[in-house]
């Protein structure tokens, strides 16, 4: 969430190893994306399929588990890719123009270094190689190599609020909020392809099928949320959501692939879209500023930030209900992030705090609370579980 909502949040405060895959990612070659060893991942039905597809994103690594979208990202499941890349997070910060990188050893900064003019997230690339800070109103986007934490040359790329990849890793698509559309680019050399105009205003979370074949955005401005072809890069409907002043945020996939949840700032919870239909399935009430999602290593649990209100709700995935809420002691802004590589950690930036939270899994503890520059958003933890990254601030499959 960028400068674009500053008032706004001022007032409101089946199962298969993965193919071997020619390597089409950014940066030095430092070999492929190789299968980890496979998981029992969680039982259930196949994911549905979306809207009378019957085959996957042609070029998609198959899923680990036909029941599970995240099978492969299980505590230990590192890509060799990554396997030695030091433990860190990367914290951009939008009112500093800077990004903090922590030790999730020490919960120390140990590296400070500029960017762009407002970097709003950093992304890791759909072949692991590569991070990328989004430098929004500095249209650019910063490279930074993952095994020595260091910043490269920026690439110049318009309006890079967010980013993502396509499944089978060939298209990049930066969200562009500003401008009202998705850009898809080369996901290598960033060479824009195709530029998408959306019916809908504020654009700018998003999530793909279990099948890859399309993808669901948040629409923050207006309330909605559009659907999104993958292989035909064209909008296939839109859906309003049932609430009177909607504001959704980050958009994630159950497990078994058949809902999205969708976080709404306003509401105050998360909204559960049935994306093959493009309807409504129901609402769950988790906190005031409903932000952030986060699946737990096991896939039992998924995380909400409520930043509004300094909590973090824990929905169970079996049930769809909240199980869990901690409150941060002193209270705080918990906002985008993501969850360590053995699972016990979540890490969320405090946004107006110019904070970091380390909070225990298990217990809903905070470890730490760690200092950074202004307007922290979207942190990335690295290295992570998973064979391949479809973006924000580490989706992994």
């Amino acid at each position: 969430m960028g400068r674009r909502r500053a008032g706004v949040t001022a007032a409101i405060l089946a199962a298969a190893l993965m193919l071997w895959l020619a390597g089409c990612g950014s940066g030095p070659d430092r070999g492929h994306p190789t299968r980890p060893r496979p998981s029992a991942g969680t039982a259930g039905a196949a994911p549905a399929q979306s809207g009378g597809a019957t085959a996957a994103l042609a070029g998609m690594p198959p899923l680990l588990d036909a029941g599970d979208v995240y099978a492969a990202d299980r505590p230990g499941m590192l890509s060799p890719v990554v396997r030695h890349d030091p433990q860190l997070v990367y914290v951009p910060n939008s009112g500093s123009d800077t990004v903090d990188v922590i030790d999730q050893r020490t919960r120390k900064v140990v590296a400070h270094f500029p960017v762009g003019a407002e970097p709003q997230h950093v992304t890791p690339s759909w072949d692991l190689r590569r991070l990328w800070v989004g430098n929004d109103r500095g249209n650019s986007l910063t490279p930074v190599d993952p095994r020595t934490g260091r910043p490269g040359k920026a690439v110049s790329v318009t309006d890079p609020y967010n980013l993502y990849f396509t499944p089978n890793g060939r298209r990049a698509i930066v969200v562009a909020e500003a401008k009202g559309r998705l850009d898809f680019r080369d996901a290598g050399t960033m060479r824009l392809r195709h530029s998408l105009k959306v019916p809908c205003r504020g654009v700018d979370h998003m999530d793909f099928s279990a099948d890859g074949t399309y993808a669901l955005a948040s629409c923050e401005f207006s309330g909605q949320v559009v659907k999104v072809s993958i292989t035909g890069e064209r909008v296939l409907g839109t859906l309003k959501l049932k609430s009177s002043m909607g504001m959704p945020q980050d958009v994630k996939l159950s497990p078994d692939g058949r809902v999205f949840y969708v976080a709404d700032m306003m509401a105050g919870g998360v909204w559960l879209v049935d994306g093959a239909r493009l309807r409504l399935l129901g609402f769950v009430r988790t906190g005031t500023g409903a932000h952030g999602l986060y699946a737990s290593r096991d896939s039992r649990v998924l995380y909400v930030s409520n930043r509004g209100e300094g909590t973090i709700s824990v929905l169970s995935f079996a049930t769809r209900k909240p199980i869990a809420k901690w409150r941060l002691p002193g209270g705080g802004s918990p906002d985008m992030g993501g969850v360590s590589a053995d699972g016990k950690v979540l890490w969320l930036s405090g946004r107006y705090n110019r904070e970091v939270y380390a909070i225990d899994t298990r217990s809903g503890r905070l470890l730490a609370r760690i200092p950074v520059g202004a307007g922290p958003h979207g942190l990335c933890v690295y290295p992570q579980p998973g064979r391949y990254s479809l973006g924000h601030t580490g989706v992994f499959r």
